[in-house]
């Protein structure tokens, strides 16, 4: 068995790679010439394409850089070799793609895509998590700090009982002077331990309960249970679907195993009408019709859509005049957003507008998918999206096969856990809710969610309201006008950060660092498709004295004193408690036994459910609002004091603004790759070697007024600070428009954005703001 050179192996693993001779699976049938002809392109494609195998090689090829990890990472070649199943999280929760796994001598020598299996094949990110997996810079000892906050950290090993001891003392002597609401459980990346952590911080009596979904899904679930009465993301196209509007999303990029079905759907001859400010590979390869409008006029281009399907006669009028609530006052809001004034707001032609308006309105049942994140950071997000999730339901596709159907689900959230775990019931009854720093800020988002808006914590931090932490997966950079974010995380009495690595940007301004086990080495949660739920098993042991996630917040809560009501830590018995509670009559056992994924016997879901009561909660018809309708005009947000329409306005900073003529660019943050997942991801070599520097991409026509080509270092400022990136000077953006992405600590373009919030989610404008490029 070969090794590396430990002396060398930091130096080595951080360069720009190829990938070895083993990356694809089958290389027996493979030329060494042939194989040295893979290139860095074909890594992508065959990982994403194809599923195929990725394996570890420990010798250096004549051909280029192959890839080193610790000597912990390798087997003896002639062990025995056992396959064992899991699913990735290098996209965050979902979609959960499979895992095969080949193991020897209790390392993981082989991944590749898992067969018969709901989400697959593995992208380049699931081929890569390998090196994630077996990175020598991995966070593996519990670790506390000895100098100063804000300095470089300087560390000293802890033990796990030393760190949980501590953590009970800080955490429960800022409970006894100042309460339970200061102290703050935060969960951020990876986001599968939400339920565990907000059981604790509900048994800890702390409403301070919060989650990265701040800046990422709740505005989508906010707004859509606004006008539907529940949380629905969307549907992608079916059998009987006859178009599909994409709004502000690429899944060509962010969510291949999504894609794929989109091309079929394509086939089928499902029309699409794609909203988006770039020419995405999602646009060029479905769009009949791409509306490609500024960044921040999405509730003008909303309200044109909604313009001409009345104009046109192409909506459902029977479902508008029986079903929906305010269809009256929406069509009077509407009628000035003409095309004409749209295209000049927008960008968008007018006979572009028209023609999609007539694509959706002429072929119905039309599905609709949106992005969970995209356009929603902007200041008008709680607005313009129910605007948007009003235009399926003006097409009748509500419901019904081949659009939006609405489906009971299996009593699980989003993140595999379910209300009565989290203890729900105590939160309710214990008077959680008139306690929450974020009720006066956001009182509809605090109404129509038990988790804190995080946004404002900053400044909950400066007044006294939050002097502790518990951040899991926690990133700085994530907030706008980071600096703000760091020091109050700084200033807290007490934080202690659980995660994979130690990040300069986050962690020199933390008490305590825990190492986190990764998908490989930890079991929850499950992994549920329709009916269908899949319990994983560690594949191998975690590293050094890495721990997965429930476990650590689990042992956190146990040390809290509340060891019975967290099962002393015990993840197995913690994942019973949550299958038993959904109610359907099943525990861990029965999951156990069924590998393969423990199918729920259900009967299909009827068409039309709101008619005969088989939608909302009371049993009545409808739907779960208060008119018991789809409300264009939301009496929750009457109620809360907002105008009940979905109004357009202008970003704080736009176009037209003072500061458009020092900063006349638009910038556009946090699109996505295809390699990379927010901040993640950025220093595995197999990855890293497509971006390996940050990068803004700019029209030429903008290019060129500048002095600027393709490749030039460039300086991206605005009144806020600067950053140093790459030029890429391409037609993907539109003149006037950048596109930037977020989660490069180099080029921190959080230090660029602002922080004035949307009243309603709460969430920023972080694809909305002004800024201007220079050539360095």
């Amino acid at each position: 068995m070969m090794k590396t050179n430990n002396n060398d192996l930091h130096t080595i693993y951080d360069k720009e790679t190829h990938v070895d001779s083993q990356v694809f699976s089958d290389t027996s049938s493979t030329t060494d010439n042939e194989t040295r002809d893979l290139s860095r392109r074909k890594f992508v494609v065959g990982a994403a394409a194809l599923g195929t195998a990725v394996g570890l090689s420990s010798t250096v090829g004549s051909w280029g850089f192959n890839i080193f990890h610790p000597e912990e990472a390798f087997a003896d070649s002639n062990a025995p070799i056992e396959v064992k199943y899991s699913y990735c999280d290098m996209c965050n929760h979902v979609p959960k793609c499979g895992l095969k796994c080949h193991v020897q001598e209790g390392k993981i020598v082989r991944v590749e895509s898992r067969e018969n299996y709901p989400n697959s094949p593995l992208c380049a990110k699931g081929i890569a998590s390998l090196q994630e997996l077996y990175d020598p810079n991995r966070l593996l000892v519990p670790k506390i700090r000895t100098n100063a906050k804000g300095e470089k950290s300087v560390w000293k090993d802890i033990s796990w009982d030393e760190a949980y001891s501590t953590i009970a003392s800080k955490l429960n002597s800022v409970k006894s002077r100042f309460g339970a609401d200061a102290v703050m459980f935060y969960c951020g990346d990876p986001k599968e331990p939400r339920g565990a952590m907000q059981r604790v911080a509900t048994l800890f009596g702390s409403s301070s309960n919060g989650t990265e979904s701040s800046l990422c899904s709740t505005a989508s679930v906010i707004t859509s249970t606004l006008v539907y009465g529940q949380s629905i993301m969307g549907a992608d196209p079916g059998e009987a679907s006859k178009s599909c509007l994409i709004w502000s999303l690429n899944p060509a990029w962010s969510q291949p195993n999504r894609f794929s079905a989109l091309l079929n759907a394509k086939e089928r001859g499902v029309k699409f009408v794609v909203v988006d400010p770039r020419v995405t590979p999602t646009v060029s390869s479905l769009a009949d019709v791409h509306l490609q409008l500024r960044p921040g006029s999405d509730g003008a281009l909303a309200a044109g859509v909604i313009n001409q399907l009345i104009e046109q006669n192409l909506y459902d009028k029977e479902f508008v005049d029986n079903w929906t609530y305010g269809f009256e006052e929406l069509k009077a809001y509407v009628a000035e957003y003409t095309p004409e004034k749209v295209e000049e707001i927008t960008w968008v032609p007018a006979e572009k507008l028209i023609e999609a308006a007539k694509i959706l309105g002429m072929n119905t049942p039309s599905a609709f998918i949106t992005s969970a994140k995209g356009a929603c950071h902007q200041k008008n997000v709680g607005n313009f999206q129910r605007a948007v999730y009003s235009i399926p339901a003006l097409l009748g596709s509500l419901d019904v096969a081949g659009g939006i159907m609405f489906s009971p689900g299996l009593g699980f959230d989003g993140f595999a856990s379910t209300p009565s775990f989290q203890l729900e019931p105590k939160y309710v009854s214990d008077g959680f809710q008139s306690r929450r720093h974020d009720l006066k800020d956001f009182p509809v988002w605090a109404r129509l969610t038990k988790l804190m808006q995080t946004v404002r914590f900053p400044e909950y931090v400066s007044e006294g309201k939050i002097r502790a932490a518990v951040l899991l997966g926690t990133n700085a950079m994530m907030w706008p006008n980071t600096p703000i974010t760091q020091k109050a995380i700084k200033d807290m009495e007490f934080t202690v950060a659980i995660d994979y690595y130690e990040r300069s940007w986050t962690h020199d301004y933390v008490d305590m660092l825990l190492p986190a086990a990764m998908c490989y080495e930890r079991m929850a949660p499950f992994a549920i498709f329709g009916n269908k739920i899949y319990l994983r098993q560690p594949v191998i042991k975690p590293m050094g004295q890495a721990r997965e996630d429930w476990q650590i917040i689990l042992e956190i809560g146990s040390a809290l004193g509340y060891k019975e009501q967290c099962f002393s830590g015990n993840v197995e018995k913690a994942l019973d408690e949550v299958i038993k509670s959904t109610g359907l009559g099943i525990t861990l056992d029965d999951l156990k036994a069924a590998p393969e994924g423990y199918v729920v016997q259900q009967a299909a879901p009827s068409q039309r459910k709101y008619i005969d009561g088989k939608i909302r909660r009371d049993g009545l018809p409808g739907f779960n609002t208060p008119t018991r309708k789809i409300e264009f005009v939301s009496t929750i947000l009457e109620e809360e004091g907002f105008n009940g329409l979905p109004i357009f306005e202008e970003p704080t900073y736009n176009p037209s603004s003072p500061e458009a003529k020092q900063y006349p660019l638009i910038l556009n943050t946090g699109s996505r790759l295809p390699f990379f997942t927010h901040s993640k991801l950025r220093d595995l070599p197999w990855l890293k070697q497509f971006m390996p520097e940050p990068v803004v991409r700019m029209n030429p026509i903008d290019a060129e007024s500048r002095g600027i080509k393709d490749g030039d270092d460039v300086r991206m400022f605005n009144f806020q600070g600067e950053i140093r990136v790459k030029a890429e000077v391409t037609n993907m953006v539109m003149p006037g428009v950048t596109d930037i992405m977020h989660g490069w600590h180099q080029a921190d373009v959080n230090l660029l954005t602002t922080r004035d919030f949307d009243p309603i989610t709460g969430f920023p404008p972080l694809s909305t703001g002004l800024c201007e490029i220079a050539k360095v």
